[in-house]
């Protein structure tokens, strides 16, 4: 049988990110209900799926038989529309931020267990093509043990929209963070025991940041360096640095340069070094990262949700995952406000 799924929030990415698989994949989705309070988006919503629309979610799950509603709303929003959809039985799609702090995502995750239906963090960056491709060049040990990651976005977009304001759950850390940061942990494979971050307010009008520098540290030592800042876009969006060598990414293109080394090293002799040849490579068009997106393809992260709703497989991303994601957002705002590093361990 198909899922019968309900949009709530028919918005710029409810009506295009998530519809659009919604509705395309036909075998496996029926948009059975959208909820909006914009009038015009109610008509656009009615005239595109001819099913019922309301401005009200509560009344949508009073009179629909749903099987999941995916939250695309404020992110202030986002708890209590969740923690009432789980609480009417109905499992749940919340887009990111999920939550605006560690405190919501422990209400929610509550009334998931509680409710005994499924709560499924968006985290689509997680299927992203280039941290997809960086994770088997990093298990395959071509530039040796990573040390550092660096991952970066840069733009000099101004918006004046809710994304401004902090009463609305607004700012960069909790729009980008959930890309650029989960990103770096996702690579590394590991958790994170300390976080300092810096934010600021520069371009952008309301009362949030519109740039954010975070350096993170896991278990073992890596240490991750995120940043989303106003600039022109040149810089690598990926610096991965390993023992034996470097990859660069940018945007679709990947370079790998790594070193071979050759003799050996006198112990008696000073400031002597190994006989290092470096070796460049950008990858053929067979390796380079050319395919799917960036920040994951809603058409193959539905799927996924499909089965983890049928019972087919688990759904790849964790509540547990997005949590400690939601508590590292935290601690690099904290570390922002009090300017010291924030242990997490």
């Amino acid at each position: 049988m198909k899922i019968k799924a309900a949009i709530l929030g028919y918005g710029r990415s409810g009506s295009t990110l998530h519809a659009n698989p919604l509705e395309g994949l036909t075998d496996l989705f029926e948009v059975a209900a959208i909820c909006d309070l914009d009038p015009q988006a109610q008509e656009k919503a009615r005239t595109r799926f001819k099913c019922p629309v309301y401005s009200d979610y509560h009344k949508m799950l009073d009179s629909e038989n749903l099987d999941l509603v995916v939250i695309v709303t404020r992110s202030d929003q986002h708890c209590e529309m969740t923690c009432d959809c789980l609480q009417g039985g109905v499992n749940v799609v919340v887009t990111k931020p999920w939550a605006l702090h560690a405190g919501e995502a422990e209400r929610m995750i509550a009334a998931a267990k509680e409710s005994g239906r499924q709560l499924l963090p968006w985290l689509p960056a997680r299927w992203g093509c280039d941290l997809i491709r960086l994770k088997e060049l990093i298990t395959s040990g071509i530039i040796g043990d990573v040390f550092m990651v660096r991952r970066r976005e840069f733009s000099f977009a101004i918006r004046a929209d809710w994304q401004t304001e902090k009463r609305f759950g607004g700012g960069y850390l909790l729009n980008w963070g959930p890309h650029i940061i989960d990103q770096a942990v996702q690579v590394v494979g590991e958790p994170v025991v300390s976080a300092y971050g810096q934010l600021r307010q520069v371009i952008n009008p309301g009362d949030v940041e519109d740039v954010f520098h975070a350096v993170l540290t896991t278990q073992s030592g890596v240490i991750l360096s995120c940043e989303y800042s106003l600039a022109v876009n040149k810089l690598p969006n990926w610096v991965i640095q390993g023992s034996r060598g470097t990859i660069f990414v940018k945007e679709t293109s990947i370079e790998i340069h790594y070193v071979e080394a050759h003799g050996d090293i006198d112990p008696k002799a000073y400031g002597t070094k190994l006989n290092m040849q470096v070796s460049s490579e950008e990858l053929a068009d067979g390796h380079r990262i050319t395919t799917g997106s960036r920040y994951g393809d809603s058409f193959v992260v539905y799927p996924a949700i499909a089965k983890a709703l049928r019972g087919e497989e688990p759904y790849p991303v964790t509540t547990e995952s997005a949590l400690a994601l939601s508590r590292i957002l935290d601690a690099v705002r904290k570390s922002s406000e009090i300017n010291q590093v924030i242990s997490l361990a």
